[in-house]
């Protein structure tokens, strides 16, 4: 198994495959867009599935697939299917923002994929639009009930905290994990991407909220995680907090990740990564992307240098680069 100095198991692989994305969070990149990589410099599929092979023979066992936005590239049930039939990978998962998910909800189940994770910051039109500078709301809400009919459970639903948040948009999601089975979490913003320094919003008024609700307490069991789950009398769902700038949670990381143009990098906010796609285009065989993996763990700090106000010392690449 994969461990690091600091006694860490290492089991969880998130792999982008696209840098590309059909939405515009005002959060992640500018109206325009950023820069695309050209095709060549993407990961092929094959270079992918190579490097779960690799990483599951040292003992992963889980892997999420993201973005940019991973429903946008073609193949993408194929490449699931192949995914899934790795030895030793378990838990297989998604992340994406929900548009076409409608569609692709029960293909993706029925190649493998266990569970998926939807981006959403808001349920009202007029605000998602602002916040994603394009009016699909209701593709997204029809992608999440297609994932909920198909079950890709648990389906949980992502919400990164903006500043201007309204308290009435956080009732609406708790209205929605009351209603639907699903984990709604409400996630900290991270200082990576756009203007990554403004508008940063602590998790403790929504902790204050959750806890308002009558019988509302911490969800027990299983290893400890990212997220801290409650559980509410009433409701068919979960809510939960993650909090990684006033709460860090780097003393149970378990992961690593490979972005799109095959960089390998042990923490989101590292400075250093680990060409993955060099070494593999100029021959080197799987001991020798074993060993660089072996590497990648082995150089894990012990936590990330973020600080209270949400700040981060040293310039990120934009979320749709690095695989949320």
């Amino acid at each position: 198994m994969l461990t690091d100095a600091f006694g860490r198991k290492v089991d969880y692989l998130r792999l982008s495959i696209t840098d590309r994305c059909n939405l515009r969070c005002v959060y992640c990149m500018p109206p325009e867009g950023i820069p695309l990589k050209p095709a060549s410099e993407i990961l092929s599929y094959d270079e992918l599935l190579r490097i779960a092979r690799v990483a599951a023979s040292l003992g992963v066992r889980k892997v999420r697939v993201t973005g940019g936005e991973p429903l946008v590239r073609g193949g993408l049930v194929d490449f699931i299917r192949d995914l899934a039939r790795i030895p030793g990978i378990e838990d297989l998962a998604m992340t994406t923002n929900g548009i076409g998910l409608a569609e692709l909800a029960a293909p993706l189940k029925t190649a493998g994929l266990r569970r998926v994770n939807v981006s959403l910051d808001t349920i009202r039109r007029d605000r998602f639009a602002e916040i994603t500078r394009c009016d699909r709301l209701p593709e997204v809400l029809a992608g999440i009930e297609g994932a909920i009919r198909a079950e890709l459970s648990p389906v949980k639903i992502n919400v990164v905290l903006l500043h201007g948040l309204l308290p009435g948009e956080v009732d609406d999601f708790l209205s929605m994990a009351r209603e639907r089975q699903v984990t709604v979490r409400f996630i900290e913003r991270m200082p990576i991407g756009c203007a990554p320094s403004e508008g940063y919003v602590s998790a403790d008024g929504i902790r204050d909220r959750i806890l308002s609700l009558p019988g509302a307490r911490p969800a027990v069991g299983g290893r400890p995680a990212a997220s801290l789950d409650y559980d509410i009398p009433g409701f068919a769902g979960r809510v939960g907090l993650i909090s990684p700038v006033s709460r860090k949670f780097c003393s149970d990381c378990n992961r690593l990740r490979v972005t799109s143009v095959g960089h390998l990098r042990n923490c989101l906010f590292g400075r250093e990564t680990l060409d993955l796609r060099r070494l593999m285009r100029n021959g080197g065989d799987d001991e020798v992307v074993a060993a660089m993996i072996r590497q990648a763990v082995a150089s894990k700090t012990e936590g990330h240098d973020l600080c209270g106000s949400g700040s981060v010392p040293s310039a990120a690449e934009p979320m749709s680069r690095v695989g949320g």
